[in-house]
């Protein structure tokens, strides 16, 4: 159904925000369940699934390496995406990225392991990596703005927030299919087949995401703007040309806000997974019931700071968070170690609290960034870009720092994850607070608008 004005003059109906909003946290939870799995499972079997005899901790390296290849992807993914977002529209987008990711999974659930074809194994996996990771940077910034762009200035933090639990939700579906697994079966089944399951269900997850976004109608406030630059005429470049040159300092804001949330995420997760089986000696089951619960509290809190965002600003949750977890992750480790299963789900629950207090706002906070006619590319080139300086090389740089399993370098870490908050801080305290501002902002149609004035007064 269109989003433009019926014969009669009378504005077309419009979809309801919870509407709009769960169909972007449905959609965004089958990609982050299908992302977040593809780390799970590096962290817990990749590495002697895929890569034969070298197993062990160089296994899992080489797996995270694969798991990287997937953030290389996304700024493609972003580009791509945000060119045919702000030009076609919102919609058809956030259906075609759900479509790639599902397949691209469920792939991955079929593929051969090492022992059968050799090489070609690890190839493969590489390439249904690669299609994950350009799906999913597509993903982000279709969702949050469906639903910024449908709700109200004044709970924009509130109803974006929502797409972000999209992701804690994806991370808690996840861990809780792998715990399930891991608890019904032997280590030995889990490693031959049982991981295979949780890939699988992708399929099905798919199916009802894609049920539930084709019900939604296109942004209205995308669609108010394109037809007031069809209106005047202009002729428009790439999407990707326009916001580099019109908001070259909002994508170096969004990329430097980015990164110690992306950083710290990672640490808290995937790398927690792995420090615990392969450092710290505990059973996969320990970590992964750790990461099942304190997906669940974010996904309480995440909403509950967004809504706090509306109300006393952006910048300040922000700042909490990049010191949070610039400080704590000196501590997390010691956590990890402390022998008591309840003192180790408390550590990755309280990481996870930290970083939602960036993470919350963060969708509401870039939506308002950027103009309309290139605010799906502007925030989905920030967002995608940071991710390959932050998550797609924390794992690896994390893994490395630590070194030795018998003398692990924690305060390494520490150190790493503190740089990534004080970027994150100057990032911050540079960007103005955008709280309560209206998306109906553009410099692109405002230059268009200036150029079709000025050409009327020469003629």
């Amino acid at each position: 159904m269109s989003t433009t004005a019926k014969a009669d003059g009378t504005p077309p109906p419009r979809t309801g925000i919870v509407k709009v909003v769960g169909a972007s946290m449905v959609g965004t939870t089958v990609e982050w369940y299908d992302f977040f799995l593809f780390g799970s499972a590096a962290a817990l079997v990749f590495g002697d699934v895929f890569f034969g005899e070298i197993g062990g901790t160089n296994g899992t390296l080489y797996a995270f390496m694969v798991y990287a290849i997937g953030f290389v992807a996304r700024p493609l993914g972003g580009v791509v995406f945000g060119h045919f977002g702000d030009r076609i529209g919102r919609k058809k987008m956030l259906v075609l990225s759900l479509l790639m990711m599902g397949g691209a999974t469920v792939a991955i659930g079929l593929l051969p392991t090492y022992g059968q074809v050799g090489v070609l194994a690890p190839a493969l996996l590489v390439v249904c990596r690669l299609f994950q990771g350009f799906a999913v940077g597509g993903e982000w910034g279709g969702a949050v703005l469906m639903a910024a762009e449908h709700g109200d200035a004044g709970r924009r933090g509130f109803w974006t927030s929502w797409v972000q639990a999209g992701v804690a939700s994806g991370n808690l579906l996840a861990a809780a299919v792998l715990w399930v697994l891991q608890t019904v079966q032997s280590p030995e089944d889990f490693q031959s087949w049982g991981w295979r399951v949780a890939f699988l269900l992708s399929g099905v997850l798919v199916l009802i995401g894609l049920w539930v976004r084709l019900s939604v109608e296109e942004s209205p406030v995308f669609a108010q703007a394109r037809d007031a630059l069809a209106e005047q005429g202009a002729e428009r470049q790439m999407p990707l040309l326009e916001v580099v040159k019109h908001y070259p300092r909002e994508i170096l804001l969004a990329m430097g806000m980015r990164l110690a949330e992306n950083t710290s995420y990672y640490i808290f997760t995937v790398i927690s997974l792995t420090y615990l089986t392969q450092y710290a000696g505990y059973d996969g089951k320990v970590g992964t019931q750790a990461l099942l619960i304190g997906s669940a509290f974010q996904l309480a809190f995440v909403p509950l700071v967004g809504l706090a965002s509306d109300r006393f600003g952006r910048k300040p949750f922000y700042l909490v968070g990049a010191v949070g977890v610039g400080v704590y992750t000196f501590f997390f480790f010691d956590l990890l170690e402390s022998g008591s299963a309840l003192v180790i789900t408390g550590a990755v629950i309280l990481g996870l609290l930290l970083h939602s207090f960036m993470y919350a706002p963060q969708a509401a906070f870039f939506s308002e960034l950027f103009g309309t006619s290139v605010r799906y590319s502007g925030a989905s080139i920030g967002y995608q870009l940071a991710s390959i300086l932050a998550g797609a090389l924390a794992p690896i740089i994390a893994l490395r720092l630590l070194g030795d399993v018998d003398d692990p370098n924690t305060s390494a870490v520490g150190v790493y994850i503190a740089i990534t908050a004080v970027l994150t801080l100057v990032a911050v305290l540079l960007s103005k607070e955008t709280s309560g501002s209206s998306l109906e902002h553009d410099r692109v149609l405002d230059e268009a608008a200036a150029g079709s004035a000025s050409g009327s007064r020469t003629r």
